[in-house]
């Protein structure tokens, strides 16, 4: 019976129940949001309780369970640059690659209105900012731990088949977003957990993922803030003359 495989399985159970009952948004609206109402933007509080409560429950358990229950070094758990050639080539042209894509999928305003989830968000900078900085901790969070934590703990047992192993919860937890969004983690969850084993680290997993999420939210919120929903070069300029 190998003890840290049974700790590894369990803790993603403990943590991922503790992050959906204490750590979520439902919990804050439930419990917490009555004593917000007079903030001028209390659901911007709500998703800023749920990115940094989730970097705890997630990233800050994680490690400590790593440290000290493991006793192992961060850095086998993906938490060091690795081969950065790899990386930065691999990041470059996924990011590429997704930005086109999203360019045309966000020319609907039906997809638009979806991003950034904080509705505020579309019309203010300043909220976006905040937001995005929050989104930035929950990413943080969320590769870590199951890029990280989950994939590297299994390998040893599993070896590739642990890419598998840690897509099906990544996958799982997306239902209830956007079809494409949810489709798409399948293939997401199996190509970063291969570039995670392959360059021995998930920073380049935490900058696919933010890229991609800031990518939408910006693009998304400037079709919004101009009504332009084109693909041509006239509507691109036109969004970029929104920023600057």
């Amino acid at each position: 019976m190998d003890k840290k495989i049974i700790t590894i399985f369990l803790s993603i159970a403990l943590l991922q129940t503790l992050s959906f009952y204490f750590t979520s948004r439902r919990f804050f609206r439930e419990s917490l949001f009555e004593y917000f109402q007079n903030y001028s933007d209390p659901y911007l509080w709500e998703y800023t309780y749920w990115f940094v409560g989730d970097f705890v429950t997630f990233f800050i358990i994680g490690i400590l369970i790593i440290k000290f229950g493991f006793n192992d070094k961060l850095s086998d758990y993906g938490l060091r640059i690795g081969d950065y050639k790899t990386g930065l080539l691999f990041t470059v042209f996924f990011l590429f690659v997704m930005i086109i894509l999203i360019w045309f999928v966000s020319a609907t305003p039906a997809f638009a209105e979806k991003y950034p989830h904080l509705q505020s968000a579309k019309s203010n900078w300043d909220t976006l900012v905040i937001y995005e900085t929050g989104m930035l901790l929950y990413m943080i969070a969320w590769e870590f731990i199951w890029r990280g934590f989950m994939l590297f703990g299994l390998e040893k047992k599993f070896g590739y088949y642990s890419v598998l192993i840690q897509m099906i919860p990544f996958v799982i937890l997306h239902n209830g977003k956007p079809f494409l969004e949810t489709f798409g983690a399948i293939f997401g969850g199996i190509a970063l957990g291969i570039l995670a084993l392959r360059t021995r680290s998930i920073y380049y997993c935490i900058i696919i993922h933010i890229g991609v999420m800031y990518s939408i939210d910006l693009i998304s919120s400037l079709r919004f803030r101009v009504n332009d929903y084109g693909v041509g070069f006239a509507s691109f300029m036109n969004l970029i003359n929104q920023i600057f």
